[in-house]
């Protein structure tokens, strides 16, 4: 008897644990109405970083009619994991988290409920893992700095044309949340795209080691107003950077949305990624049991990259029409945004590049990633990994 009980607890927690991670749901996805997608965010709605997802993750699910299960303020923890599993337990088929740190938790609950798809944007592991139901997304974002750089550029032509500054003083601030690559690879693309239409353009990059933090934005888009840079970028989630702007009268361009409720006068533009098309091909994979891409790279033509309308009250006359034209030499190739033309390291061209695309602990170098006269950045994994240091920009400080 004593057995018998055994093994009938033994079935019990078996049942219970195919249950939490969606053993029983196997054909819940086919109709929409009962389909459920949970997402995991860092922060909430106060950070342009997540709102941007947050908006896209409501906008997916309702043009698929599925239900939109929503966490925020998920820290990079264990509480990942948790969050996870508890979006599991309520139903969810298809799990999303969008921070680079979520990524080792949300591959332990991927391994733990199999029959679960899991998807995490910013991540480079997935490749790696091999597992049927994790998944990395990103997308071609350094296309869109590129293009909101070209309006930076417009913007510092102006104000030298107009006698504000010399050729010389056109130097551009970055704030930057970290010393990593996605980060590297935002402000150099942005740099890139403002030097091709100012050739004079230098360069000031302030990190926080955050990436939201109001206090430490501001303090940084102070600091780079001060060594007198006189335009402000940045790679950072509050409206920290764009509120010292409008305070100090210095043009601003943002990322990941609009800022222009706090810098009428000073904000121009912002580019973004758009999270839509990504969100709805995935869920739909999952709710038609097909294969998810295990890392999916979104662009121009996806409409995964994209810009905020141009605030025409501070751009330079003529900004749109430019926007427009590089951006068909985009879509058609005959522009790259990492052109080996277009920059040096140490005063040399480079014609070769290892970088690290299969990530390990001591991010050893294993791709070649010059070809054709260009970096292929995105292209051998969607997260980004231009890590390259070029002249031009100078780091004030760093953080990892």
């Amino acid at each position: 008897m004593k057995r018998i009980i055994a093994l009938l607890l033994v079935v019990m927690l078996v049942c219970g644990a195919l249950a939490a991670c969606g053993g029983d749901k196997k054909d819940s996805g086919k109709d929409a109405k009962d389909f459920k997608a949970g997402f995991i965010f860092l922060h909430d709605e106060n950070s342009t970083y997540d709102l941007n997802f947050i908006e896209a993750a409501k906008k997916a699910c309702d043009n698929l009619g599925v239900e939109c299960i929503i966490k925020t303020n998920i820290a990079e923890s264990n509480d990942c994991k948790e969050a996870a599993l508890d979006l599991v337990d309520q139903g969810c088929g298809f799990v999303f988290a969008d921070s680079f740190g979520h990524e080792d938790f949300m591959i332990e609950a991927a391994k733990e409920c199999k029959d679960v798809q899991f998807a995490h944007a910013t991540g480079t592991k997935a490749h790696t893992e091999g597992l049927d139901n994790y998944h990395n997304a990103f997308a071609s974002i350094y296309e869109g700095r590129y293009l909101a750089g070209v309006a930076a550029g417009m913007k510092l032509n102006e104000m030298i044309e107009a006698g504000k500054i010399k050729a010389e003083e056109a130097k551009i601030g970055y704030v930057g949340a970290f010393t990593y690559a996605e980060v590297i690879s935002g402000y150099t693309s942005f740099f890139l795209g403002a030097r091709s239409i100012c050739p004079t353009a230098t360069m000031e990059v302030q990190f926080t080691g955050s990436w939201y933090d109001e206090t430490a934005e501001k303090e940084a888009a102070t600091t780079l107003i001060n060594n007198k840079c006189v335009l402000i970028s940045q790679h950072a989630d509050s409206m920290g950077a764009p509120t010292a702007c409008e305070d100090a009268g210095v043009p601003n361009v943002s990322y990941n949305g609009s800022t222009i409720s706090v810098g009428p006068k000073t904000y121009i533009i912002s580019s973004k990624i758009d999270w839509t098309p990504y969100l709805e091909y995935a869920i739909k994979a999952t709710m038609d049991g097909e294969k998810i891409d295990t890392d999916w790279t979104g662009t121009i033509a996806t409409k995964s990259v994209a810009l905020t309308d141009l605030n025409a009250d501070v751009a330079a006359k003529g900004t749109q029409e430019k926007i427009d034209e590089i951006k068909k030499g985009l879509e058609d190739g005959s522009i790259h945004v990492f052109s080996t033309d277009a920059f040096t390291v140490g005063g040399k061209k480079l014609d070769s590049y290892k970088a690290d695309v299969d990530t390990d602990k001591d991010f050893t170098p294993d791709t070649e990633v010059i070809a054709d006269g260009y970096f292929h950045e995105s292209e051998y994994r969607s997260a980004p990994y231009f890590d390259l240091r070029i002249d031009g920009i100078k780091l004030l400080n760093e953080k990892y």
